[in-house]
Order: structure tokens, then C-alpha cells, then sequence
């Protein structure tokens, strides 16, 4: 049997997907406490890139595939801003916010990918669909207001919203441009290629960077940690391939809503590992954006 034959085989992957990415994100939490973001996102992709090679070696797909130029720019950008950029921003975002916080800002990734799809892949947008949109916004907002309690440094909270919100922008519109070449080509080959043009982006932006060494340095110091390597094998290996699965075999906004569901895995990671502060909004915010998701899935 082909794995297109499994029934829900894209659902099943998506929602894999989230469960290993909220395992990786608790780790690449505790990396980021001594990892420059930058360095970071190099070395986990660097890290999945090696490991992909092989793996194609092994499937036969090791090879330069006669496809359109075009797609092979499409694969390229996809990498560049998707995987580049927006993963550094993530990172800078989950330093700044901590992980529980960013679980729910990263619930802004489904409203982007539906809205991405409605426009560029011509996929529906039901009226249900955008009532789960404006819950998922209402959860971020309601999660990261001034709070009566601990006191909260606003330039900080502002700075990780922002970081957030263009993570899960170029996140959304990398993925999105390459699912017309993900339904034609092999899923572990596109994987790879995008990688790489993200480690090739990452080293470009790092080459010019005044504190590259600093930045290198951060990764090596006192050995490279548990969490960095596992972080990366999770995040970057074994999330990626089903998580682009998830994108190739259903549709690009019903994957990204059940993606979504990493943001509660994530939450409760964060509180019972990370010990981080459980407060009335937070909870409030999940819910919101968890309502916010179901409505995505069961009214595509």
C-alpha cells in the first residue's frame, strides 16, 4: 500500500506534526537561554539537512530533479523566508515571550495559512472559518494584556509579539507557495531542498553579520547541549517531513488547524517543565484559540 492510500494519511501526519514541534519547542526553549536565535535556527537546519542526504540516498531520490525553474524557485523562496528568516524570528519570539505565550501567538499561524490559501490557492473560506480567524486573534490579545499580577515589561512583550506574528506571516506564505509543487513531487526531496536554501540564506545573513563569531560561539560553548540536538532532530528532521506530509496529502488550511493544536501540548509542556506561570488569561487565551481552530477544521 502507498502511503497516499492510507485513509486520512494528511491528517495524521498534521497532527503528528504538532505533537513532535511542541516536544521541540520546550527544548529549543531551554537552548535559547545560552543559543543565539540565529545560531540556533543554522544549527538545527544545518543538523536536518545532514540527516535528510542520506535518508534520500536510501529512497533513491538523491538527485537533481528535471522540474520547472520556476518551482525550483518556489522551493527556494518557500526555504528562504519559511525556514531562514522566519524560524530565527520564532526563536527571538519564544526568548522574548517564554514558551507558554508563544503557544498561543503561534496560533496565528492557521489564520494566515487560510487566508494565504484562499488567495493564492483559490482553497474555500466558509463564514465559520473566519468567526475561528477572529477567536484565535481574540486569544492573543487576551493572553498578552496587561495583567493585574506579576508585573509585565511591555517594550519586551510588544518586541515577541512582533517577532511572532512575522514568524507565523512568513511561515504561512513559505508552506503555502509550495504545496502546487509538494502535490507533484517527492515529499522528502522537497524537504531536503528547502533546508537547504534556509541553512544557504542563514549562512548569507550570518557572513555579514559583525558578531558572527559570537553568534558561532554561543552554540559550541561548554559543549552543544542535549536539548539543541534533540530540539533539532525533533524539530527540524522528523517534524518537518510530516509536517510538509500533512501539507501534500489534505488540504493546506484543514493541516494548519490541526498543526495548531501544538499550542496546547505546548502550554502544558510549558508549565509543567519549564515551571513557567499559569495565569487566568493564558488559560482563557488557549481556550479561545483552541475553539478558534476546531471551527477551522470542521467547517473547511
Amino acid at each position: 500500500m502507498n502511503i497516499e492510500q492510507i485513509p486520512y494519511i494528511g491528517e495524521i501526519m498534521a497532527i503528528t506534526t504538532a505533537i513532535i514541534w511542541a516536544v521541540a519547542v520546550i527544548l529549543f526553549k531551554k537552548s535559547g537561554e545560552t543559543v543565539h536565535p540565529i545560531g540556533l535556527n543554522l544549527f538545527k537546519n544545518s543538523l536536518a539537512v545532514l540527516l535528510l542526504i542520506p535518508t534520500l540516498y536510501f529512497i533513491n531520490q538523491l538527485q537533481i530533479r528535471d522540474i520547472a525553474d520556476y518551482d525550483y524557485f518556489l522551493i527556494f523562496l518557500s526555504g528562504a523566508i519559511g525556514i531562514g528568516i522566519a524560524d530565527t524570528f520564532f526563536f527571538k519570539c519564544l526568548n522574548h515571550l517564554g514558551a507558554g505565550l508563544t503557544a498561543i501567538v503561534d496560533s496565528l499561524y492557521s489564520p494566515f495559512v487560510i487566508g494565504f490559501s484562499f488567495i493564492l490557492l483559490g482553497e474555500s473560506l466558509t463564514f465559520w472559518q473566519m468567526i475561528g480567524v477572529l477567536l484565535i486573534l481574540s486569544a492573543v490579545l487576551t493572553a498578552t494584556s496587561k495583567s493585574e499580577g506579576k508585573p509585565i515589561d511591555r517594550q519586551k512583550m510588544i518586541k515577541g509579539l512582533l517577532y511572532g506574528a512575522s514568524a507565523m506571516v512568513l511561515t504561512a506564505f513559505g508552506v503555502v507557495i509550495v504545496k502546487p509543487v509538494l502535490e507533484t513531487q517527492p515529499l522528502m526531496w522537497v524537504t531536503t531542498v528547502r533546508l537547504l536554501s534556509g541553512v544557504i540564506v542563514l549562512t548569507v545573513l550570518l557572513a555579514f553579520n559583525k558578531n558572527r563569531r559570537k553568534i558561532i560561539a554561543t552554540v559550541f560553548a561548554n559543549g552543544i547541549r542535549v536539548s539543541t540536538v534533540l530540539g533539532s532532530f525533533l524539530g527540524a528532521y522528523v517534524a518537518m517531513i510530516f509536517w510538509l506530509g500533512g501539507m501534500k496529502y489534505t488540504q493546506a488550511s484543514t493541516a494548519a488547524a490541526l498543526n495548531q493544536t501544538n499550542s496546547v501540548i505546548i502550554f502544558i509542556l510549558a508549565y509543567f517543565i519549564l515551571k513557567e506561570e499559569m495565569s487566568l488569561k493564558k488559560i482563557i487565551g488557549i481556550i479561545l484559540a483552541i475553539i478558534g481552530a476546531l471551527l477551522v477544521i470542521f467547517s473547511s
